[in-house]
């Protein structure tokens, strides 16, 4: 993988002298790259260095080569961002929206910015809501239309931050569908504290913790870590209470009698009856993975538990 964007020992301290980010390094090529943790994790700050917005505090940056902070009128030619909160263009219409945004990005002709106006809308999906006033737009169309502003001007990166909050389970996939297919030619750099808006088009993944890097590579592999750690066993109802403490419970269906639980072990005492889970999803494994390092499900908010 040719890398694009590489941090190599980034550092930064707050005023207070919190430590957001301590010693990350990654190297980031084309395809779908997951920024993962929960909240206070670092994910915001890392993602403000590489966005040109902060200079660390120690570390450097670069994206296609040109250093983030001395170099950066270069680097911002070179990405597309979509914020966590998108959609301040409430009376303009979609079109309207992309036609302003062209021009402050340089594209001045007005043929052909209308050209790569209806490129954008039918890549993301909103040609057919390209005279709806942003403000009666859905949550999902609204992120789509987020990621076709970010688009407009080409960029070889795109830069997105917790796409999904606020949608419907159903637009959640829509935009997961529509990130995996962006990621086949340029880099997308997508910061969730949500597991599932990774999705299988992921390519790899970094789990930020307490602001230190505690895992990176592909997403099978975190999974491949969790086998034997996600159990099922099945208990008569009522019973669930006693199990509590020894599993971080993530699902629950009825049996024949019986109710079956499912869950990651807190240590090595397996409950008796237990079974090893098949098909863990990356939910699971980052579960696993996190209980392992003495944290709770309570504490992660990127698992939707049963």
């Amino acid at each position: 993988m040719d890398a694009f964007i590489v941090a190599h020992g980034v550092r930064q301290v707050y005023a207070g002298g919190t430590v957001a980010l301590d010693d990350v390094s990654i190297e980031i090529g084309t395809g779908l790259f997951g920024l993962l943790g929960s909240n206070g994790a670092g994910k915001s700050t890392l993602m403000h260095i590489i966005c040109t917005l902060l200079v660390p505090t120690q570390g450097r940056v670069t994206m296609g080569g040109f250093d983030v902070v001395t170099q950066r009128r270069e680097a911002r030619r070179l990405f597309g961002y979509l914020p966590q909160k998108f959609g301040a263009w409430r009376l303009q219409t979609v079109s309207e929206v992309l036609d302003t945004l062209a021009a402050l990005s340089g594209l001045y002709d007005r043929q052909s910015r209308r050209r790569r106006i209806d490129e954008v809308l039918e890549a993301v999906g909103l040609t057919q809501v390209a005279d709806r006033k942003v403000k009666h737009l859905s949550g999902g169309m609204t992120r789509r239309l987020g990621v076709a502003q970010a688009l407009i001007h080409e960029p070889k990166v795109l830069i997105v931050d917790e796409p999904t909050v606020g949608l419907d389970p159903e637009e959640r996939l829509r935009f997961r569908q529509l990130m995996a297919e962006l990621g086949r030619d340029r880099v997308i750099v997508l910061s969730t504290h949500i597991v599932a808006d990774l999705g299988s088009g992921c390519r790899e993944i970094v789990l930020l913790d307490k602001g230190k890097m505690a895992f990176r590579g592909r997403p099978a592999e975190l999974v491949a870590m969790a086998a034997g750690r996600v159990i099922e066993v099945s208990v008569p109802p009522g019973n669930e209470a006693e199990l509590a403490n020894r599993m971080e419970l993530v699902a629950r269906r009825p049996g024949r009698g019986e109710i079956v639980l499912r869950g990651v072990l807190r240590d090595d005492d397996e409950p008796a009856g237990a079974r090893a889970a098949e098909d863990i999803t990356l939910e699971e494994a980052y579960l696993a993975f996190m209980v392992g390092r003495g944290r709770r499900l309570d504490e992660l908010e990127a698992i939707d538990t049963i």
